[in-house]
């Protein structure tokens, strides 16, 4: 048994997006921290789509940019596809999207991990969280070497008892060539509930095989928008071989590449019906729970008979590779049976896989164990992000990771915690779901579980959050000047529209109008202001009816909010209240009356009878109690 010498305030095991952002965050606040993978080269890999981004995801990005965070810088300097979802539709759902080389983002970010100030890597495998009197302690490796640490950041992505399956074939692993961990029989040890969860990926293809000339072109935006409000930093000031973008006197160049679309059809769908028995997930082969929004082609020809075909998106990995990522198409059958269905969708009938699509199966911790600081609720110090919360997506985990390694660090500092409440982030509304409401599948974003969502654009989240960040020491002077500058800006230009006149109409009563744009506009009245500062000052305007509804329920929630319920209330003995909602609030321990009142199947009387209870004297709880 070897201890290092040294005793970390924060140690981070996994090096996925959840890692990168939690180590990252806590070497930004100044505490000593340790990266511990099992693989160093495997650093901020993508294991299945090499895109970030998406419905709400994009948000979830801008959201960590504007906390200080890596993973929008990472992207813009990437990033081989921009697109901006949803741009016809209502500003609530747009959302950017960005396709990036694979492994220029791998390998950038274990560059500036390797570079980032209080940070030390090192690869070994934690079988073994060490704990003493005060809580988490440090952990054990495969090689018995104990690393002590002040506190603990698990972000271990699928690799908990992994198991992959093709076909009916398994093996032992978190990803295809990777081991698996087995860290979880630690967590039984220490009282953790482990439940377990699926995913999977499809085949990846190589494009010399593919007849493009059969497909639908799928451009990116003619004019690329970035994630990070300070898109100039991806320049570096080096000569960096990973960077494949560069920001130039505010102006975002990118060289973008082309994805393709086709479709299934008929002859696809009777050879994945006719190869079910074979399939793990219908063999009875997979316990876990998969994704229900990102299922796979097995689920969709099965839950979706009626569908004549369903529609694939062909996606380069990078710029210096022929591979192709077959979104749409995720799979665990057999590979002759995926070369089978593959042959049959148009472009791609002589298509060579390169890796074949397969299932994997992992341990995950239900996240009601947490508090909302993502600490263990069971152990001090011991805290978890990402897919070990049972959620999916490069997005969720990362936000989870900065949100977790901020947390781990202030508490060593002695600082008050980071919490985003929903009303602040798609990131508090992520937390507030898992730790009050658990989830019993792979949970992922949407912008339909945020119900203050036109609050949270994306294009405001610097607005929202950076100001936060800077006062916690995530984000630094900088990001927080462009931030208040943007801000200045917003009311400087809504105050001049309201007064500034083109031709019968005020320039505010133009912008407010749904026919006429702030684009339409004389290019001497465009050019006082930036394009994003428009745009922000056109939404504000034109939905402020529903904005100031939307301040008015945040302003209710943030009354509930606030009423805390006492640490020490045992609800069992509450009297008058029902059973399930008794077990229910025992079992989550709501921190206040809002958060009570969020849980699933908890009612208005019972948080009505917590409110009556809450307002008693201290001295007077043991009234509303029974003996």
């Amino acid at each position: 048994m070897y201890t290092l010498p040294l005793q970390y305030d924060v140690v981070v095991l996994g090096a996925g997006h959840a890692g990168i952002e939690a180590a990252l965050a806590a070497a930004r606040l100044g505490c000593s921290t340790l990266m511990l993978t099992q693989n160093l080269d495997s650093i901020g890999q993508m294991s299945c789509n090499p895109a970030i981004g998406g419905q709400a995801k994009g948000q979830i990005v801008r959201e960590i940019d504007a906390l200080g965070g890596f993973m929008g810088l990472n992207t813009d300097a990437t990033g081989i596809q921009f697109r901006m979802l949803n741009a016809r539709k209502g500003p609530s759902v747009r959302s950017p999207r960005a396709q990036c080389d694979k492994k220029a983002y791998q390998f950038r970010a274990k560059v500036e991990l390797e570079r980032a100030t209080n940070l030390t890597l090192c690869q070994g495998n934690a079988v073994r969280i060490l704990r003493d009197e005060n809580g988490a302690c440090g952990v054990e490796t495969t090689l018995g070497m104990r690393i002590l640490a002040r506190s603990v950041v698990v972000t271990t992505g699928t690799f908990m008892r992994g198991l992959l399956h093709v076909g009916l074939q398994n093996a032992v692993g978190g990803r295809l060539g990777d081991a698996a961990s087995t860290l979880s029989d630690s967590l039984v040890e220490l009282g953790f509930d482990v439940g377990r969860f699926k995913t999977g990926t499809p085949c990846r293809l190589n494009g010399r095989s593919i007849d493009f000339g059969k497909c639908e072109l799928q451009p990116g935006d003619e004019v690329a928008q970035p994630f990070s409000s300070l898109p100039e930093r991806i320049n570096g000031g080096r000569d960096d071989i990973f960077t494949l973008n560069r920001c130039e006197n505010g102006v975002f160049h990118v060289e973008q590449m082309p994805c393709w679309s086709t479709y299934t059809h008929a002859a696809t769908h009777d050879i994945i019906r006719s190869n079910l028995h074979q399939s793990p997930l219908y063999s009875g082969r997979i316990a876990g729970v998969g994704p229900r929004y990102c299922p796979s082609i097995e689920d969709k020809v099965v839950k979706f008979a009626d569908k004549e075909r369903h529609q694939l998106y062909l996606e380069p990995e990078g710029r210096h590779t022929e591979e192709f990522y077959v979104n749409g198409i995720s799979t665990s059958l057999p590979l002759e049976v995926q070369y089978a269905f593959i042959h049959t969708v148009p472009g791609l009938e002589k298509a060579v896989i390169l890796r074949p699509g397969y299932a994997v199966e992992y341990d995950f911790c239900p996240p009601t164990q947490l508090h909302h600081t993502l600490e263990t609720r069971l152990l001090p110090g011991l805290y978890f992000a990402g897919q070990i919360n049972g959620t999916s997506g490069y997005e969720e985990a990362a936000g989870q990771g900065l949100l977790a390694g901020a947390n781990a660090a202030l508490k060593v500092l002695g600082k008050p915690p980071l919490i985003l409440s929903r009303a602040d982030a798609y990131l508090g509304v992520l937390v507030d779901d898992l730790v009050t409401r658990g989830t019993e599948e792979p949970y992922r974003m949407f912008t339909s579980r945020a119900e203050h969502r036109l609050l949270l654009r994306h294009d405001n989240a610097d607005l929202r959050l950076t100001p936060l960040a800077h006062a916690a020491g995530l984000a630094d002077l900088e990001r927080a000047q462009r931030a208040d500058a943007r801000r200045q800006q917003l009311a400087s230009l809504k105050l001049w529209a309201e007064k500034t006149r083109v031709g019968e109409l005020r320039v505010a009563q133009w912008l407010r109008r749904p026919e006429t744009s702030w684009s339409e506009l004389p290019q001497e009245l465009r050019a006082l202001y930036p394009d994003t500062v428009w745009e922000a000052a056109e939404i504000d305007l034109r939905y402020e009816g529903y904005i100031t509804r939307q301040y008015a329920a945040v302003e209710k929630l943030r009354s509930q909010d606030e009423r805390r319920l006492p640490d020490d209330l045992d609800f069992e003995r509450v009297r008058g209240m029902r059973a399930e909602a008794r077990q229910k609030l025992g079992k989550v321990r709501p921190a206040t009356l809002g958060q009570a009142g969020r849980i699933s199947g908890i009612t208005p009387a019972d948080v009505a009878l917590l409110a009556l209870l809450i307002e008693k004297p201290k001295a007077a709880w043991h009234e509303a109690v029974r003996e």
